[in-house]
């Protein structure tokens, strides 16, 4: 398995996110200079020792960057930052824009490059659109919203600066990411938490195939990301590499949490919903000798206990 060195300073940008959160965590186990950078910095989340170093700062506000960066020389740096929003253009979504892909070049602008060893951008699977499946990297984007429009800009700019100007960036698009700690407006937190109250909950007809892969698993996949050299340069898609319908996962949780009655079809499809949205993974195969490890019962069975210690 693939470690950081001891000396090896890491930023994680949005390190107080889900995924973030979880890949500080990870990177501690190698290093204790591990920084934390997000908008609203929360040491207290993470639990005992050792704990990274958290910060405050806004990705669009180029001065609060500079002031913060004249401190810090970072040898890996992973863009976790911005949030999962969906709101279209026109409905106030040019935030949406500004803080993923402005903010993007402002943390470019401000880190010593000199020192740089490896930048992974955190992408997304929404930047194929209604591409059909399974979904593969070279296939051109079709972003259907600001979000997926930033994140697509994000990654055309990273490939860029990656062969024309030998920038050691990587970008790395993950599916549907699982796993404790997740925001509870997400669709498993939303499905486990009815299914452990015994409740009756509205859910699509369910035959919608989506691609779930445990969080610790995504995390050694970005860990790699950043240490591989053959990885620069490139889009890799991550993810569990089987497809499964909504219907089956809502069945699975039903069973595994012992409660919860599912209203079929009382959700409609969102308009253009892609009806079948999962990833080709051999790049992530050959380019970080990579596959996840943790079979989706067994991190739903983590997740569903996760879960329900929040209950109490």
């Amino acid at each position: 398995m693939p470690t950081f060195k001891s000396s090896d300073k890491i930023l994680v940008v949005g390190g107080t996110g889900f995924m973030g959160s979880h890949l500080v965590r990870r990177c501690l186990r190698d290093t204790p200079l591990v920084f934390s950078l997000s908008l609203h910095g929360r040491v207290e989340q993470f639990v005992g020792d050792p704990k990274p170093n958290v910060v405050q700062a806004d990705l669009t506000s180029k001065n609060q960057l500079q002031s913060l960066f004249s401190e810090w020389v970072f040898d890996y740096v992973f863009n976790l930052g911005g949030y999962i929003d969906h709101t279209q253009y026109f409905r106030g979504g040019r935030h949406i824009l500004e803080s993923h892909f402005t903010g993007l070049l402002n943390l470019l602008d401000c880190l010593d490059l000199q020192q740089l060893k490896g930048f992974v951008q955190i992408g997304s699977s929404d930047e194929y659109g209604g591409l059909p499946a399974p979904q593969q990297e070279s296939m051109r984007e079709r972003p259907i919203s600001p979000y997926s429009t930033a994140k697509t800009a994000a990654t055309h700019f990273i490939l860029t600066l990656a062969g024309t100007e030998g920038f050691p960036g990587v970008v790395l698009r993950p599916f549907l990411v699982y796993g404790p700690g997740q925001d509870r407006k997400r669709l498993l937190p939303q499905i486990i938490t009815a299914c452990l109250k015994d409740e009756a909950f509205k859910t699509s007809e369910g035959k919608q195939l989506r691609d779930f892969c445990y969080i610790e698993d995504v995390a050694e996949a970005m860990v790699r990301a950043a240490l591989f050299p053959e990885a620069k340069g490139h889009i890799i898609n991550i993810g569990s590499g089987r497809p499964v319908s909504i219907k089956e996962v809502v069945e699975i949780v039903v069973r595994m949490s012992g409660g919860g009655i599912p209203l079929w079809g009382t959700v409609p499809y969102r308009p253009g919903e892609n009806m079948a949205l999962y990833p080709d993974i051999q790049a992530a195969q050959t380019l970080l000798q990579w596959s996840p490890t943790t079979s989706f019962e067994e991190g739903l069975g983590r997740t569903i206990e996760y879960c329900r210690s929040i209950l109490g």
